[in-house]
């Protein structure tokens, strides 16, 4: 599993808020929305958060093993 826990720290961290993602750099709120409920995101999504707020994936997201499997 996937969680973006690290994202909202990360974020607090930088001095952004989810307002400033969606109103000054075009972030979609159903994306917000996404991430606060660690669902699938594309990763088009992590590279702009990560441009952003200039960060590694690793200050957005974080995986823990579960029974997802193909």
């Amino acid at each position: 599993m996937i969680k973006y826990d690290k994202l909202w720290e990360t974020m607090r961290q930088k001095g952004i808020t989810q307002y400033d993602l969606y109103t000054k750099h075009n972030v979609n709120r159903s994306q917000l929305n996404r991430l606060r409920h660690n669902q699938n995101v594309e990763t088009n999504t992590i590279d702009k958060l990560c441009n952003i707020l200039h960060c590694r994936v690793e200050d957005i997201m974080e995986h823990f093993d579960d029974d997802n499997l193909f």
